[in-house]
């Protein structure tokens, strides 16, 4: 008779389709496991200043939020920054602009935008972007580093990855050239576990739904871990199940099985 008390659920390619829309029969899904009385709590790798849009669509409830993959909780509404973890990004931008150039780099500056290197491709950072020079990357203490090659791919950001042989942080890779950095040991996971706390809901009343590599410890951590029958293969493998794509309707219907 198990049912989800808390349902985290990731953004892009969950929730939101390519287009930046969300599907008529997720949101009706979404809403009917609020209205049923389940904490749903939208965790993702994207800042507050980006999420906050589809908290409102949904008409969701008070209640918090996992932004910046882990990185920072967010109480809203009203808007209340809960938990905050940051990192010295010196050492990452300074490496990452002298032995890989051609990439671009950003910090995060919480609730409004970035601060990047160069310009990132139309539509891919939301909220306030200035461009600044390397050095204030890394003047405030940072939540993420972003590090972008928009003519790359997501196996050339593997090797990436491994080549720099990042230590004292995390990090994930995107479906695209696309490198989240964070600090040491914070993934969703992390941020869910914090907000699972203040709720009084053990793990494993978690349903977690995501498609991507930064949700592999969201899917792993929680009591239901679903993705997609067309997620990345490592991400498969964390998963306790599997919907079928997408763009078919499977996050509506995972969670019409149990709403």
């Amino acid at each position: 008779m198990w049912k989800p008390r808390l349902v985290a659920l990731d953004l892009d390619g969950t929730l939101v389709a390519p287009d930046g829309s969300v599907p008529v029969d997720v949101a009706e899904a979404v809403q009917a496991a609020s209205a049923a009385g389940a904490h749903v709590v939208l965790a993702t790798g994207r800042g507050w200043h980006a999420t906050r849009w589809l908290h409102d669509l949904l008409d969701l409830p008070a209640g918090p939020h996992v932004c910046s993959n882990g990185a920072v909780v967010v109480e809203y509404p009203p808007q209340r920054i809960i938990e905050k973890t940051t990192f010295d990004a010196r050492e990452i931008v300074e490496r990452v602009a002298r032995e890989h150039s051609h990439c671009l780099l950003g910090t995060e500056v919480v609730g409004e935008g970035y601060l990047v290197s160069r310009a990132f491709p139309e539509g891919e950072l939301g909220g306030d972007v200035e461009v600044v020079p390397l050095e204030r990357l890394w003047a405030h203490a940072a939540t993420r580093v972003i590090v972008r090659d928009p003519n790359g791919s997501d196996a050339d950001f593997i090797d990436l990855a491994h080549h720099l042989g990042l230590t004292g942080v995390t990090y994930s890779i995107g479906y695209t050239a696309w490198l989240d950095i964070a600090p040491e040991g914070v993934t969703k996971a992390t941020g869910l576990a914090y907000v699972a706390d203040r709720l009084g809901v053990d793990a494993a009343d978690v349903l977690a739904i995501g498609d991507g590599r930064n949700d592999i410890e969201m899917l792993s951590w929680a009591g239901r871990g679903v993705t997609f029958s067309d997620s990345p293969p490592e991400v498969l493998s964390a998963a306790v199940d599997v919907t079928a794509p997408f763009a078919e309707g499977g996050t509506a219907d995972e969670l019409r099985l149990w709403f």
